[in-house]
Formats: C-alpha cells, structure tokens, sequence
C-alpha cells in the first residue's frame, strides 16, 4: 500500500519557522513530482510548492516564494517544505502529493493521485 505521512505542524509565533515532513511508503518516488498544497477552512486546497522528481527543479505559489523552501531526499523517501517568515496567512492543512498517473510538473490538485492526511499549521500572535 502506498501512504504519505506528513509530520512537523504545530503553531508557531509571526515571523518563526517550521519544516514539514513527508515520509513516503509502499514504493519509490524518485521519478515524481511531488507537491505542497494546503486549505483553509472554507476554501479548496491550494498549490504551494512543488519539486521534480530529481530535485532540481521547484517552483512555488507567489504567496510563499521567498520564504518556503521545498526540497527531497530520495535515499530516504521523504519531501520537505521548510517555511520561514511565516505569516498568520499561512495558518492551514498542509497536505503533500505524489504524482504518480503521469511524469512532469503539476500545479493543480487534480495532477495528485497519492495524499498524505495532512497536518495543521497555525501561526498567531
């Protein structure tokens, strides 16, 4: 069976940081994209970063560039999202995605067909 498993949310001050975790199971996912979405309540979930399956490509939603960095260790099967600055904006569930139905980058939700369960992240003051 294939899971993600996301780990690291918390709350945290304006301004602090956290690093997510994303530990995949089942198979490798060397060779996929993999991505950061998260949703506030009320709304759909939405793009934040995403990775190639090599590294060495990443893009990122306007909101976060500057301050997330997303990156993968591929000897581990993990995906992280390290998120600096954070803003009370960023308060959601923060969800990591595997594309496996097709190779390439994907920037909607719909490219997705592996999901973690997501975990939450809340920044106050």
């Amino acid at each position: 069976q294939v899971t993600l498993v996301e780990s690291g949310g918390g709350s945290v001050q304006p301004g602090g940081s956290l690093t997510l975790s994303c530990a995949a199971s089942g198979r490798t996912f060397n060779f996929n994209a993999m991505a950061w979405f998260r949703r506030t309540p009320g709304k759909e979930r939405a793009f934040v970063a995403i990775i190639s399956g090599s590294g060495s490509t990443t893009s990122y939603a306007e909101s976060v560039k500057g301050r997330f960095t997303i990156s993968r260790d591929n000897a581990k099967n993990t995906l992280y999202l390290q998120m600096n600055s954070m803003r009370s904006e960023d308060t959601a569930v923060y969800y990591c995605a595997a594309r496996t139905s097709a190779y390439g980058l994907g920037w909607m939700v719909n490219d997705y067909d592996v999901w973690g369960q997501g975990t939450q992240v809340t920044v106050f003051s």
